[in-house]
């Protein structure tokens, strides 16, 4: 019953922040996607690295690559396997380099799975508070999973491979 009442009011509270005008000020630079590594929820936390893109789209089109970690602490029970995160990225202005998405992002976020499963994470943060993630991004993941709780995400730039 209190997971309902908490998934029903974090359903509301990503509606409200999904249907909000981004400030006047900023303006849509591209999408960065991240692909997760497999994770298992600890009961009271979990984390997974994550190789993140960002596709900027004014011209000429660029690809930046990030390397991150995503870090829950709060109720996740369960494994899944791969998945993928999408945010639409907003900045004050037009100079995107390659550490421009660098920085901390906090905020809530909510999974379930049962094979396919679908997650959505509110996150505030980034460099210099001068780049903005869409507030609502969508988790896909495949697996077996219930989590709800506060989400850390760091992006750094990308490590040597």
């Amino acid at each position: 019953m209190r997971m309902t009442r908490f998934l029903c009011a974090a359903s509301c509270a990503l509606l409200c922040t999904a249907a909000s005008p981004v400030r006047a000020d900023a303006f849509r630079v591209g999408r960065l996607l991240c692909l997760s590594s497999p994770r298992v929820g600890l009961v009271l936390g979990s984390a997974q690295s994550l190789r993140c893109t960002f596709f900027y789209a004014r011209r000429p089109p660029r690809q930046y690559i990030y390397e991150g970690r995503i870090r829950r602490v709060g109720l996740d029970l369960g494994v899944t396997w791969a998945g993928t995160l999408s945010w639409a990225v907003f900045a004050k202005n037009s100079r995107i380099g390659p550490a421009t998405l660098r920085g901390s992002y906090v905020g809530a976020s909510g999974n379930v799975a049962f094979g396919p499963g679908l997650g959505a994470n509110v996150l505030i943060g980034g460099s210099r508070r001068s780049v903005m993630l869409q507030p609502l991004s969508i988790e896909r993941s495949i697996g077996i999973n219930l989590a709800a709780g506060v989400t850390n995400l760091t992006l750094g730039p990308r490590g040597r491979r």
